[in-house]
C-alpha cells in the first residue's frame, strides 16, 4: 500500500530531473551570445604565433629539448602597458596549475597578473577589467591568490555566471541544478584530492566540473593611440600551457569595439556593472579591401561550415586544431575533399593533457574518418605541450584573383560543446586577397608546421597516432553526443 506514493515521488523526480535537462539545454541566452557582428574594414591586422618544435637530430631522444617562437603575450603585455583609456581582458585559464610533470615554459599567470596591476596603478581612473572562468577557484574550491591581488588593486574581477549558459552534459546538469547549485563551496574543508595541483578541495568542486561548462574566450581589448586594438587567440594565460603551440589575431577598428562590446554583456549577465563601451558611429558594411568579422558561439559554427561548404574544386582548405569532433563539420571536411578541394588536416595527438596521459579521443577517431575518405591528415609532433591552435584558411584557386581567401581563428575548438552555443567564445573570421601580410602569415605558418623545414620537427605521419580501433571510435561518438566528455 506505501508503495505507490514512493513510485508517485520517484516518477516526479526524475520528470523534473528530465525537464529541467531539456530546458536548460535548450533555454534562451543571453544577450549578445552566438551572435555574428557587423562585417567591418579590417584594419591594422596583424597575425600573432607561438611554436614549439625539437629538433629532427634530436627527436628520438626521451626528453628531446624544445624550442620555442613566441610572440603572443609579449603583444598582450606591450598592449596593455601603453593603454591610457580603458583595458578589458576575458581569459579562461588565468593560474598556475600544472600537474607533476609538466614542464612550464614561462610563468605567464604571474606576468598577466603585474601587466594589469602595473596598468591599474599606473593610470588609477583607467578601468581595468577581467573576466574569467571559475575553473581558476576549482569552482570555488580554492583560493586564487593572483586574482585577489587583482581586485585588491582596483581591478575588476568578473567570474562568468556559468549556470547562465545552455548546458552541455545536461544528463548531469539536469541532476546538479536540481540537488547541488544550491550548496555553494568553500575553500575550507576540502578532503578530496585536487586534480589540477596541490591542496584538497571539496565534492562540490567536482560536483561542479562535471557540468563541463566554460567561459572559453580568451581575449583583449584596449585603447592604443586615438583607435581601438582588440587581441583574440587561442591561447591561454596558464602556467602549464606556455609551451602550447597557438595562434592570435591583433586588429583595430570598429570590429575591436565589437570585441569589446561582446565582453560587456558577458560581464553584464554575470552581474557586474562595467564601464559602458565608447559610441561606435554606424557605418555601411566595407565594399572594397579586407573585412573582419568578431564571431561568437554559433556563429563561428555557421562561418566555419559555410567557409567549407563554399569551396571549390581546385582551393585549398588547411586546417589546423586541437579537438575535432564536431558532425556536421567532419561531414563537410569530407564532401569537400570529394569535389575537388584541396585539404590537408593537422591535428594534435590527444595524447597529453598537463603531465597526464591521454587516449587520443577524439581527434584519432576524427582523423581515421577523414583518412579513410582520402584526405591527409598529419600530427603535431608534442613532446608535453599541446598543438592548441584553432585555425581554418581557405585559399582561392592559383591564378583565381577573384575569390578571396578566408581566416577563421580564434578560442573555439571544433567540437560540439565550442560550437553549439554551450560554452562561451570568440573567433574572427578575417577575408581578404591572399597576399595580405596576416592571411599569407597563416599560409606560411601552417606550411611550416606540416612539412618540418630545416631540421625542425613540427609534425608526424598519420601512421603515428592511427587509431582504427571500433571500441574507442564508438566510444568518441558517445560522448560527442551526450556531453559526457571534457572536448
Amino acid at each position: 500500500m506505501n508503495r505507490h506514493p514512493v513510485r508517485l515521488l520517484i516518477l516526479l523526480l526524475l520528470c523534473a530531473w528530465a525537464l529541467t535537462a531539456l530546458y536548460h539545454r535548450y533555454k534562451p541566452l543571453p544577450d549578445d551570445v552566438g551572435r555574428a557582428w557587423p562585417v567591418r574594414a579590417a584594419e591594422r591586422v596583424a597575425l600573432l604565433v607561438d611554436d614549439t618544435w625539437v629538433n629532427q637530430a634530436d627527436a628520438t631522444q626521451a626528453t628531446p629539448e624544445r624550442h620555442f617562437q613566441q610572440g603572443i603575450f609579449d603583444e598582450f603585455f606591450r598592449l596593455i602597458g601603453q593603454a591610457r583609456q580603458r583595458v578589458l581582458v576575458d581569459m579562461f585559464l588565468f593560474n598556475d596549475m600544472a600537474g607533476a610533470s609538466t614542464r612550464v615554459h614561462r610563468p605567464l599567470s604571474a606576468q598577466l597578473t603585474e601587466a594589469l596591476i602595473h596598468a591599474k596603478r599606473a593610470h588609477p581612473a583607467m578601468p581595468v577589467t577581467l573576466i574569467t572562468d571559475s575553473f581558476n577557484t576549482f569552482y570555488g574550491g580554492l583560493e586564487a591568490p593572483h586574482l585577489q591581488r587583482l581586485r585588491e588593486a582596483g581591478v575588476q574581477v568578473v567570474f562568468t555566471d556559468l549556470p547562465r549558459l545552455r548546458d552541455s552534459n545536461p544528463g548531469w546538469s539536469g541532476l546538479w541544478r536540481l540537488c547541488c547549485q544550491w550548496l555553494g563551496n568553500s575553500t575550507e574543508g576540502g578532503w578530496l584530492p585536487n586534480a589540477t595541483g596541490p591542496g584538497k578541495v571539496t565534492l562540490r568542486s567536482y560536483l561542479a566540473l562535471i557540468n563541463f561548462k566554460a567561459n572559453h574566450r580568451k581575449t583583449l581589448v584596449v585603447d592604443e593611440g586615438d583607435h581601438w586594438t582588440a587581441l583574440v587567440t587561442s591561447a591561454n594565460a596558464h602556467d602549464a600551457s606556455s609551451a602550447h603551440g597557438n595562434v592570435a589575431l591583433r586588429f583595430s577598428g570598429a570590429a575591436a569595439l565589437d570585441v569589446l562590446r561582446s565582453e560587456l554583456s558577458v560581464a553584464r549577465f554575470s552581474g557586474a556593472d562595467p564601464v559602458p563601451a565608447p559610441a561606435l558611429t554606424t557605418a555601411a558594411a566595407p565594399t572594397v579591401g579586407p573585412t573582419l568579422q568578431v564571431l561568437t558561439e554559433g556563429a563561428i559554427r555557421d562561418a566555419l561550415l559555410r567557409t567549407v561548404r563554399e569551396a571549390r574544386a581546385g582551393e585549398t582548405l588547411q586546417v589546423s586544431v586541437f579537438y575535432l569532433s564536431h558532425r556536421p563539420l567532419i561531414k563537410a571536411l569530407v564532401k569537400a575533399q570529394r569535389r575537388g578541394v584541396a585539404l590537408r588536416v593537422l591535428l594534435d595527438p590527444n595524447k597529453d593533457a598537463f603531465g597526464r596521459e591521454k587516449n587520443g579521443i577524439p581527434n584519432r577517431q576524427a582523423a581515421l574518418e577523414l583518412h579513410d575518405a582520402g584526405v591527409p591528415v598529419r600530427w603535431c609532433a608534442t613532446h608535453g605541450e599541446q598543438c592548441h591552435t584553432k585555425m581554418l584558411l581557405r585559399l582561392p584557386a592559383p591564378g583565381d584573383r577573384a575569390r578571396p581567401a578566408t581566416l577563421i581563428l580564434g578560442s573555439a575548438n571544433y567540437t560540439r560543446r565550442n560550437l553549439d552555443n554551450l560554452n562561451l567564445e570568440t573567433s574572427v573570421a578575417l577575408t581578404g586577397r591572399p597576399d595580405l601580410p596576416a592571411l599569407r602569415a597563416a599560409r606560411e605558418t601552417f606550411e611550416q608546421r606540416w612539412s618540418n623545414p630545416d631540421g625542425k620537427q613540427f609534425s608526424l605521419a598519420y601512421t603515428a597516432y592511427a587509431d582504427d580501433s571500433t571500441l574507442r571510435y564508438g566510444l568518441y561518438r558517445l560522448m560527442e553526443f551526450t556531453g559526457w566528455s571534457t572536448f
